[in-house]
C-alpha cells in the first residue's frame, strides 16, 4: 500500500471518528474528547486512535469506558463512510501530550516569575 494512501485514510478516519464522537454518540459518559491522531498499519487492518480526554479523573475514567463500549458502533460507521475492502480494527489509546504540554507551560511560567523577582 502506498504511504500517501495510508496517510489519506488516516486523516479521513480522524475526521470521521471526530464527527461520530461529537455528533452521534448518545452515551452520557462521553464528555470532552479530542481525536489527536490516527495511526493505521500499512495493510489497513488495524488502527490506533489517539484521544485526549478532559475533566476530572472520574470523568476521564467514565469517558474512557464509554468510548471503549462504543467501538463496535464507531467501526461500523467508519465501514459505511469510508469504502475500504475491510474496515480496520480500531483501538483507542490515551494521548497525554496535551497534559504534558500544559505541565511544561506551567513550569516555564514559574521559571519566568522567579527570574523577575
Amino acid at each position: 500500500m502506498s504511504q500517501l494512501r495510508v496517510e489519506k485514510v488516516q486523516e479521513l478516519m480522524k475526521q470521521e471518528i471526530s464527527k461520530i464522537i461529537l455528533q452521534e454518540l448518545k452515551d452520557p459518559r462521553i464528555g470532552f474528547v479530542t481525536v489527536t491522531e490516527v495511526e493505521i498499519t500499512k495493510d489497513l487492518s488495524s488502527a490506533k486512535v489517539y484521544v485526549s480526554l478532559m475533566g476530572s479523573e472520574e470523568q476521564i475514567k467514565d469517558c474512557w469506558t464509554g468510548l471503549n463500549s462504543s467501538l463496535g458502533y464507531i467501526r461500523r460507521e467508519i465501514g459505511q463512510r469510508i469504502r475500504l475492502r475491510c474496515t480496520p480494527e480500531i483501538v483507542f489509546q490515551l494521548d497525554k501530550s496535551l497534559d504534558y504540554s500544559t505541565h511544561i507551560q506551567e513550569l516555564l511560567l514559574k521559571i519566568k516569575k522567579e527570574e523577575s523577582v
